[in-house]
């Protein structure tokens, strides 16, 4: 198997972990605050990788670079967390405050819009993006529309805009990712990214927010499920997937948590999807086997 499947594998099991986690997420928001939830759950995921980068540590050869070297290794893998857990800071928080202020349908529709966002960043960044591409984005935001808006309105409110500052924020994160992931070891930089957007999350729970240790002990189940599973081994997937994947196909692969949320949701709560949205989700599918065939070869390329 190659390792561009082994990277699309690991962020189809990346959708289906954050969809599962949607339970879990909204249930945690009975109990406590927006900063307190996303600071906690992030760091949370930071702490679990600690001991899983100390074992992976003891088992990697040693390398023969010399002291300078390595100090320059950290200090880019540091530079790279902090960078990534930035952009995840302010894409969770964004997100958390937004649900607050707007429905869960049209929450989810504008959130993924990350996936339109990325092909448009990375044309601004002068990367090169495959036509066929944008015909995907397309689908799956079509897609994503009957799957996720109920009614038939479509009014940007506060928080509408606030998801849709999120979903920017999303594939701001997305793409420093990409650019950091190739060059350092993806647990490392997944690891320092949940602690950098945590710590920040807990420094904003306490200026902004009044956190409550027993609300917290109460949230126990929720805030271990979204942070061992959704950050700690979720994210992880996305940075070590990133590596080999491409950056538009990562999206829209990683979109389809909300096709799981879904699922997870009839299974799990009984819910029933409804013909237009189960459409939404066959819209979306097709747009990811299409964004995973292969580019066709000019004559002049085949011939060199």
């Amino acid at each position: 198997m190659s390792k561009k499947m082994q990277s699309n594998i690991l962020l189809l099991l990346t959708a289906i972990i954050w969809g599962s986690a949607f339970v879990a997420q909204k249930s945690g928001m009975d109990y406590i605050e927006p900063f307190t939830f996303n600071g906690i759950r992030t760091f949370i995921g930071g702490l679990v990788l600690i001991p899983v980068v100390l074992f992976m540590e003891k088992r990697k050869p040693a390398e023969e670079i010399s002291a300078e070297e390595k100090k320059q290794k950290n200090k880019e893998l540091l530079i790279g967390g902090v960078c990534c857990g930035m952009a995840l800071f302010a894409a969770g928080s964004l997100q958390q405050f937004g649900v607050s202020y707007t429905t869960a349908g049209k929450a989810g529709f504008i959130t993924t819009l990350y996936v339109v966002f990325v092909p448009i960043i990375s044309v601004i960044l002068r990367k090169k993006v495959r036509p066929i591409m944008w015909v995907c984005v397309a689908m799956g935001a079509v897609g994503l529309y009957l799957l996720c808006m109920t009614d038939a309105s479509f009014k940007l409110t506060y928080g509408d805009t606030l998801v849709l500052l999120c979903a920017v924020a999303f594939a701001v994160h997305i793409l420093t990712v990409d650019h950091f992931s190739p060059k350092m070891d993806g647990i490392k930089l997944s690891c320092i990214q949940f602690l950098t957007a945590g710590l920040i999350g807990i420094i904003c729970m306490f200026i902004f927010e009044t956190p409550d240790i027993g609300a917290i002990l109460d949230c126990a189940v929720p805030l271990l499920y979204a942070g061992v599973l959704s950050c700690g081994l979720g994210y992880t997937f996305q940075v070590v997937a990133q590596q080999y994947a491409e950056p538009t196909v990562a999206s829209l692969l990683m979109s389809l948590e909300s096709v799981f949320a879904v699922v997870f949701g009839a299974l799990l709560l009984h819910e029933v999807m409804s013909l237009r949205e189960l459409s939404g989700c066959l819209i979306i599918f097709i747009a990811v086997i299409i964004s995973q065939l292969p580019e066709k070869k000019n004559k002049n390329e085949s011939e060199a």
